[in-house]
């Protein structure tokens, strides 16, 4: 199987979509859909298509081979790619479409709408013949959020009356796909950022119940989705009932880390942040010694976050605007807020402090739905058959 991939080569999703996939002998070739000119420092088993990339950021690996143009300056390659965008500003949907013409992919696979989806509509376009099979996997707020949104709305009904084959992670995206126009085949819904290696998880759990843990968890996101902010605050609000806990921030941005500092000096209450660069294992051992993780923002898919929490033990609380009822209960094994509202997530925090009933069974019930529906062997499994159901269609 020759398989084309769009999507973000920097990104950490993507690096564990396509691990899953690098050791069946498929020929994989991945597009960034955003040129930056490098890619994650985990990603393994794939020829990436740049147009100038910096030979030091993407050192040379056995299994990963390049093709573009090669610049040993950094700022050569800044300037060149400024220069390319100034005059030529199609330039990678016009390269997308040649490499399409000549790779011929058995496969089509933009993952992510608002770059990939874009990047390879205009390819489409620009290309005027039978695209291949076309996947077009939705991620977090690309439909959700920017299906409502003026600019993004007819463009993304574009794409989904395009494509072939549509792909998500929420039941509730599928609705909406539907309802933008899309008639293909949808895949099967799971996680599409990978599964879990839950072995690997566990020594990083703390032993014993949820209730005896000292730790709450705050993702740090804030800006055009992220809702931390309303997260201190309410944690604030609760402060009478936190003595002896610590809040740890992962991801934090500027602002929230100048109101964690305040929030620590007017409650005196510790804050630890999380660096930004921190080991993957660092944000698992931080959910696996606490009583509570926190998620809030306007809108998203099932955020890995929440599943690493469920996986961990700690006591998930999670706006109401991703589709985390899809995998737990409200007021049984999580609880689902409002993202704005610091009135409501003090009253869940207050809840998931006093109740130890609560956040105990939570999380033997999390436990067993994270093993049937997240073990990175399932998940697999069901990427792999999720394109040999494409190819078959293909051959009949």
């Amino acid at each position: 199987m020759k398989l084309l991939i769009i999507g973000m080569a920097n990104s950490i999703h993507v690096v564990r979509w396509i691990n899953q996939i690098n050791q069946e002998g498929w020929e994989i070739h991945l597009f960034p859909s955003i040129d930056f000119g490098f890619i994650h420092p985990e990603m393994t088993g794939v020829t990436v298509h740049h147009s100038i990339y910096w030979t030091r950021i993407n050192k040379k690996k056995s299994d990963l081979s390049f093709r573009g143009v090669p610049l040993p300056i950094a700022d050569l390659v800044v300037l060149f790619k400024e220069l390319i965008n100034r005059f030529i500003p199609n330039y990678r949907a016009a390269q997308l479409g040649r490499l399409i013409k000549r790779l011929k992919p058995d496969i089509m696979h933009s993952i992510e709408i608002q770059h990939a989806g874009y990047l390879t509509l205009e390819a489409m376009k620009i290309y005027r013949q039978k695209f291949p099979p076309w996947i077009v996997t939705n991620y977090g707020s690309d439909i959700y959020l920017f299906g409502r949104l003026q600019e993004h709305k007819q463009k993304i009904s574009e794409i989904l009356a395009s494509c072939d084959y549509y792909s998500c992670e929420c039941e509730r995206d599928v609705v909406l796909a539907k309802n933008m126009g899309f008639r293909g085949k949808v895949l099967p819904v799971f996680s599409n950022t990978g599964g879990l290696d839950l072995k690997a998880l566990y020594r990083f759990k703390q032993n014993g119940n949820t209730s005896n843990r000292r730790n709450i968890t705050l993702k740090g996101y804030q800006g055009w989705a992220g809702r931390a902010l309303v997260g201190l605050r309410a944690l604030e609000r609760c402060a009478d009932i936190l003595t002896g806990y610590k809040i740890n921030i992962f991801v934090a941005a500027p602002e929230v880390l100048i109101a964690a500092e305040l929030f620590q000096k007017s409650t005196g209450i510790q804050v630890n942040i999380i660096p930004g660069d921190s080991p993957h294992y660092d944000i698992l051992k931080i959910h696996g010694s606490s009583r509570i993780s926190i998620g809030l923002s306007i809108s998203d898919a099932i955020s890995t976050s929440l599943l690493e929490a469920m996986a961990m033990g700690s006591f998930p609380i999670q706006s109401r605007t991703a589709c985390a009822d899809e995998w737990l209960v409200d007021g049984e094994t999580g609880l689902l807020v409002h993202p704005d509202d610091p009135e409501t997530v003090e009253k869940a925090i207050r809840k998931a402090l006093t109740d130890d009933e609560l956040v105990n069974q939570a999380s033997i019930i999390n436990s067993k739905v994270i093993e049937e529906r997240l073990d990175i062997s399932i998940l697999k499994n069901k990427t792999i058959e999720f394109y040999k159901e494409v190819i078959k269609e293909k051959l009949n």
